[in-house]
């Protein structure tokens, strides 16, 4: 992703300071009631805390760890490399096998530094592709050049196990799931390239959703996004989600941030903080301003190796996987149908 910056804390004044003894004393007699009753405000029944064990989590987050392995086995995915030409095959044989219709929308840019031309694809996965109300789930498939933050060596090796292998294997595993169940949406997988395809932190990010969303209004497709959902760095052992500025400013995104993150509350996954801590810059802005598709951004920004050698599979974890993947399919499988059907 681009540029972030972190919502600072501020100072509290004695009036604060009051207000907060206040709501500590209502808080302590809520907390009661909840005790008693462990219901939330809306009527649903409410788990203190998602299961600790994987196994308990309806979701395959071990099926999920094992193609991330499969996908930092290749080793770096830059756009254009060879590595990258042997992810879309991956990818492309997965999606074909469980039934999906599979498309690549294919462009091309200028390299930043010697000008040649570099081939590039978006892998487009569909499911119930003649769906006109569709939900878009995506993540960038491709894998920094460089680790360019590593403190050691910044033209090193770059895997991108968590940026972004993690959310690529996840939308891997809820492929094997879509055959399960049925949706009033169709939903399609879109694995966006060029997100990074740079060498100084002043290169120019999002090629891939910015070809997708200039495409998309275009081409006037007989069907339309509902939502959009962009997977980033949602793999580490350390997880922790809140939610994203932009997603939850925007006046057309907030009751979809709002939507997910009540979902985890309801499944006990802590995970996901309700609470903003940053502007981030991500394929989700030209999703958002170019082809209008109200698109939230699921991140986990608190991740110590990012954009170094260090981003490796061991720095990942099956039950962060598991634990997105429930709070995504579970919203998924409940989302309204659409109006007027």
């Amino acid at each position: 992703m681009g540029r972030t910056r972190e919502h600072p804390a501020r100072r509290p004044s004695g009036q604060t300071i009051y207000l907060a003894a206040s709501i500590v004393v209502a808080t302590v007699i809520v907390v009661g009631l909840v005790v008693l009753g462990r219901q939330s405000p809306d009527g649903d029944a409410e788990a203190a805390a998602a299961p600790a064990r994987l196994e308990d989590i309806l979701f395959d987050g071990a099926a999920a760890y094992a193609d991330l392995k499969r996908l930092v086995a290749i080793g770096p995915r830059p756009s254009g490399s060879p590595g990258m030409a042997a992810q879309q095959k991956l990818l492309a044989e997965h999606f074909e096998k469980l039934g999906a219709r599979v498309e690549f929308q294919r462009f091309s840019t200028r390299h930043p530094l010697d000008g040649s031309p570099v081939p590039m694809a978006n892998l487009i996965v569909r499911w119930q592709p003649k769906s006109t109300r569709r939900i878009l789930l995506c993540a960038h498939y491709d894998t920094l050049p460089f680790p360019m933050k590593d403190p050691d060596n910044p033209r090193g090796v770059f895997v991108g196990a968590n940026d972004n292998g993690s959310g690529v294997a996840l939308l891997m595993e809820l492929g094997r799931e879509m055959e399960r169940w049925r949706s009033p949406y169709g939903i399609d997988f879109v694995f966006l390239d060029a997100e990074e395809f740079i060498f100084t932190e002043e290169g120019e990010y999002f090629l891939g959703a910015t070809h997708f969303a200039r495409e998309y209004v275009k081409s006037h497709p007989g069907y339309r996004y509902r939502w959009g959902v962009l997977l980033d760095m949602v793999g580490a052992s350390d997880l922790h989600v809140y939610q994203e500025s932009l997603s939850y400013h925007w006046p057309d995104t907030r009751p979809l941030v709002e939507q997910i993150w009540t979902t985890a509350r309801r499944l006990g996954v802590r995970e996901f903080i309700p609470r903003i801590r940053y502007d981030v810059r991500d394929d989700h802005v030209p999703l958002h301003d170019i082809a209008k598709i109200p698109t939230c951004d699921v991140i986990s920004m608190e991740y110590r190796p990012w954009h170094t050698q260090g981003d490796t599979v061991d720095k990942c974890s099956p039950l962060s996987l598991a634990k997105v993947g429930w709070v995504l399919g579970h919203w998924l499988k409940n989302l309204p149908p659409p109006k007027g059907e």
